[in-house]
C-alpha cells in the first residue's frame, strides 16, 4: 500500500485540480504523486540576501530588494500592452516591467506597503530594470520563508499561465512533502548506504526540494546522482550478466583458406597494431561459445572496415554467411565495391540489397541467400525485412550503428537460429564516460592508429573576408589534380541566421570557378536519390573538381584524390561534426587540408571549438571536449537510445561517480548474480519501476 499513495493521480493532490493536472503531464510529464516528488529543482538561490537599488549590477544572476512600488503605468494597446513600475528604496529607484498578467497585476501593489522584489536585473538604457519579476509583500512569515536556500523549478509559458511557475510548483511541493514522505520506499541496500556514506531516500528527498544548508543539498545531489547511474549500470551489467549465461555463440573453430589466402594475397599493406590487437580480441569471442557483442571505435580512415571483412571471412570459413549494414545506400554501395574488390580473387559471391534493388535482382539475392549459395550480404534497412531470411548466419556487422534504432537491429539479432556474433562500428569517437552509460554492456575495441603513410590533415581558421586568399588555394589544389569538398550547414536562406546558404554558395563558386576549365557537383538532402546520386558519382569518377554539398556527406563518400575540405559557417556545427566532416579528406597518400570558415563575431562557445579543430586530430579527445561544451543529450546519435533521460548526472562532470557507481553494481551483481537475497529486494524493484518496458530490447546490442 506504500507505493500506491505514490501513484495517485496528480490531479488529486491539494492546489493542481484537473487543468492543472493536464497541464503537469503534459507540459512537465508529471502524472503522478511520486513523479512530483522526482521532479527537482535545476538551481538554488539564497533568499536571505537582501540587496539596494544601488548596488544592483548586471553581473548578478538575481537579486532581492526591499522597497515600496509606485507609479503603475501601462503602454501600448491589446497584445502590445505593458506595465511599467519604479520600485523605490532608500539609495534609489528602478524600473519594473510586466508583459503578461497585467490586468491581475494593475490594482494589485498598494501605496505605503512594503514588498520584496526578486528577479534577474539588466541594463535598459542607462537604467536597471527586472522584467517579470516575484513580488511579495513584507511580512515576518515572508522574510522567514524566504532565509533558506530556495529551489528553482523548470517551469513553462503554458504552466505560468495557470501559476506553475517556479513558486507555483515550490508550493504545490510544500503540500505534497508531509503527506508522501511517509511513503517513500528506499531504493538502496542498507549496507551499501552504510558504506558510501550517503542519506536514506526520504532525506534525500526532503533535502533535494528544501534543503536547511548548502551540506545536505550536497549529500542529497551526490545520493540521487549516484543512485541514477548505479542502476543504469546494475541494468547493463545484469544484462551482459545474463547473456554470457543465456545466450549461447557459434564457435569458430579454424582459420581457413579464405582469410589466409585474403590476408596473404589481397590485403597489399601490413595491418597495424591496433588492428592486430582488435582481430585477437573478436577471435577470442568467436572461440568462447557465447554470442559475441562488441563495438569497435575508431576514427574515420582507422581501417575499421578491413577487420569487419576479416571477421566476416573467419565465418566463411567456418561454414556460415556474414551481413553488414549500413544507414545509407551510397555508403552500402562503396562498402559493396570495395569488398568485392578486394575478394574478387577468392571467388567470394557478395550481394548488394538496398531499397533501389530491382524486383527479378531481389528474387535472385533472396533465393541464393535462403539457400546458402550468397555468403557475404551488405544492405541498408532492406536486410531486417521479414523476408530476408539465411541459410546459416554466423555473423551480423553494422556500421555507424547510431543511426539505427534498437529495433531494427533486433531484427536483425533474431536472423540466425543461434544468434549471430555482432560486431557494431562507429567512426564518431565516444567519450568514456558516454561509452560506459550507453554502451555498457557491450565490450569495446578501440583501433587508436592510422595506417602508416597517412599524413595528418592540417585544419585551418579563415575568416571571411579572407575567401579570396581561399579561392586561390582551391586553384592550387586543383592544379594538382586534386578535388575538393564546401560543405554549407543550410540548403535555403533563413532568416533568423545569418548563414551563408548553399545555394548562393553554389552560384558564387560557379562563378568563380567557370566552365570549361572546371567543373562543379551539388548535393543535398532534399535532392531526389537519383539526382543526389549522379551528382556523387560524378564527382567520385572525377568529372567534376568541386562538390558544393551539406552534411549528407558526413558519412558516405569516400573519394581519396579529395584532399582540401571547406567548411562555410563552421561556428554553427558541433565539433565531433566537424570532425566527421573533416574526414572525408585524408584518405589517400597526398597532403589534405580543412579550412574552417567563420565570421568575425564568434561566441566563446565556438570560439573553444575551431581552436580543439586547429589544434588537434585526436577523435577520443574532440569528442571529450565535445560533450563538455554540449552536454551529452546532444551528442549524435544519443538521443535515440532512451539511456540518457538523466535527471540529475552530468556525464561531462560525472565521471568519477559513474565509474564508483559501476564499480558498485559489479560488486552488488559478484555477490549475488541474479539478485536473490531478500536485502536485495528493493533492488530488483526498482529495476522493475524503472526498466519495465525495455527488459527485452537491453538484451539487443
Amino acid at each position: 500500500m506504500i507505493q500506491e499513495y505514490l501513484k495517485t493521480s496528480i490531479e488529486y493532490l491539494k492546489g493542481v485540480g484537473p487543468k492543472r493536472g493536464d497541464l503537469l503531464r503534459k507540459e512537465a510529464e508529471v502524472f503522478t504523486f511520486g513523479d512530483l516528488l522526482e521532479f527537482f529543482p535545476f538551481r538554488y538561490v539564497d533568499r536571505s540576501k537582501f540587496y539596494k537599488v544601488s548596488e544592483v549590477s548586471e553581473d548578478l544572476p538575481y537579486v532581492q530588494i526591499r522597497g515600496y512600488i509606485v507609479d503603475v503605468e501601462l503602454h501600448g494597446q491589446k497584445r502590445a500592452t505593458r506595465m511599467t513600475a519604479t520600485l523605490r528604496d532608500d539609495t534609489g529607484t528602478m524600473e519594473l516591467v510586466w508583459f503578461q498578467g497585467i490586468k491581475w497585476l494593475k490594482n494589485a501593489f498598494k501605496p505605503n506597503v512594503e514588498y520584496i522584489v526578486f528577479g534577474k536585473p539588466s541594463l535598459f538604457g542607462r537604467r536597471y530594470n527586472i522584467v517579470h519579476p516575484e513580488v511579495e509583500p513584507v511580512t515576518p512569515g515572508a522574510i522567514n520563508q524566504e532565509s533558506a536556500m530556495q529551489p528553482v523549478y523548470n517551469s513553462s509559458e503554458k504552466l505560468k499561465s495557470q501559476g506553475l511557475d517556479s513558486r507555483g510548483i515550490s508550493k504545490l511541493m510544500r503540500t505534497l512533502l508531509p503527506l508522501a514522505i511517509d511513503h517513500v520506499r528506499e531504493t538502496l541496500p542498507a549496507e551499501m548506504l552504510s558504506a558510501i556514506k550517503l542519506p536514506d531516500r526520504k532525506t534525500t528527498l526532503l533535502h533535494i526540494h528544501f534543503p536547511p544548508d548548502p551540506m545536505a543539498l550536497k549529500k542529497a545531489v551526490a545520493r540521487l546522482k549516484f543512485e541514477e547511474l548505479f542502476y543504469i549500470q546494475l541494468n547493463l551489467l545484469r544484462h551482459k550478466l545474463l547473456r554470457s549465461e543465456k545466450s549461447g555463440g557459434h564457435v569458430f573453430r579454424k582459420i581457413g583458406d579464405y582469410f589466409n589466402n585474403f590476408y596473404n594475397s589481397c590485403l597489399g599493406f601490413e595491418l597495424t597494431g591496433a588492428q592486430k590487437r582488435v582481430m585477437k580480441e573478436i577471435r577470442s569471442d568467436t572461440l568462447a561459445g557465447k554470442q559475441m557483442n562488441r563495438l569497435l571505435q575508431g576514427d574515420v580512415g582507422s581501417g575499421k572496415t578491413v577487420v569487419a571483412l576479416m571477421t566476416m571471412l573467419i565465418a566463411l570459413d567456418n561454414g556460415f554467411q556474414a551481413c553488414l549494414m549500413a544507414p545509407t545506400e551510397i555508403l552500402a554501395f562503396q562498402h559493396f565495391e570495395s569488398i568485392s574488390r578486394l575478394l574478387n580473387p577468392l571467388n567470394i559471391k557478395v550481394g548488394l540489397l538496398t531499397g533501389s534493388t530491382r524486383s527479378a535482382q531481389r528474387r535472385q539475392l533472396l533465393k541464393a541467400l535462403k539457400d546458402g549459395d550468397l555468403q557475404i550480404i551488405i544492405g541498408t534497412h532492406a536486410l531486417i525485412e521479414d523476408v530476408v531470411q539465411f541459410d546459416k548466419l554466423g555473423v551480423v556487422v553494422i556500421d555507424e550503428q547510431h543511426r539505427f534504432g534498437v529495433a531494427q537491429r533486433a531484427k536483425l539479432w533474431s536472423k540466425g537460429h543461434v544468434p549471430p556474433h555482432i560486431l557494431v562500428m562507429t567512426a564518431t569517437p565516444i567519450p568514456r564516460t558516454l561509452a560506459m552509460t550507453l554502451y555498457g554492456d557491450l565490450d569495446v575495441s578501440v583501433i587508436d592508429e592510422l595506417p602508416p603513410g597517412r599524413k595528418p590533415i592540417k585544419t585551418i581558421h579563415q575568416y571571411d573576408s579572407n575567401r579570396l586568399k581561399v579561392f586561390g588555394f582551391m586553384r592550387e589544389q586543383i592544379k594538382l589534380g586534386r578535388q575538393i569538398y564546401v560543405v554549407y550547414p543550410l540548403i535555403k536562406e533563413s532568416e533568423t541566421l545569418d548563414l551563408k546558404d548553399l545555394t548562393d554558395g553554389y552560384e558564387s563558386i560557379v562563378r568563380d570557378f567557370p566552365l570549361p576549365d572546371y567543373a562543379v557537383s551539388i548535393v543535398h538532402g532534399q535532392m531526389k536519390p537519383a539526382d543526389k546520386d549522379f551528382e556523387m558519382q560524378r564527382f567520385v569518377k572525377g568529372q567534376t573538381q568541386i562538390m558544393v554539398a551539406t552534411t549528407v556527406i558526413e558519412v558516405g563518400i569516400d573519394v581519396p584524390n579529395a584532399s582540401v575540405m571547406v567548411i562555410e559557417s563552421a561556428e554553427r556545427f558541433g565539433l565531433s561534426q566537424l570532425h566527421q566532416l573533416r574526414g572525408r579528406v585524408g584518405r589517400g597518400a597526398d597532403q589534405s587540408y580543412c579550412i574552417l570558415m567563420t565570421g568575425h563575431k564568434l561566441s566563446n562557445d565556438a570560439r573553444k571549438r575551431i581552436d580543439v579543430m586547429v589544434r588537434s586530430t585526436d577523435g577520443f579527445e574532440i569528442a571529450e571536449m565535445d560533450l563538455k561544451l554540449r552536454g551529452p543529450g546532444d551528442i549524435q546519435g544519443t538521443q535515440q537510445s532512451g539511456i540518457l533521460d538523466l535527471k540529475m548526472a552530468d556525464l561531462a562532470k560525472d565521471e568519477a561517480i559513474l565509474k564508483f557507481a559501476r564499480a558498485k553494481a559489479r560488486e552488488l551483481l559478484e555477490d549475488d548474480p541474479h539478485l536473490e537475497k531478500p536485502a536485495h529486494r528493493m533492488v530488483v524493484q526498482r529495476l522493475r519501476t524503472l526498466y519495465h518496458d525495455k527488459l527485452f530490447w537491453s538484451r539487443i546490442s
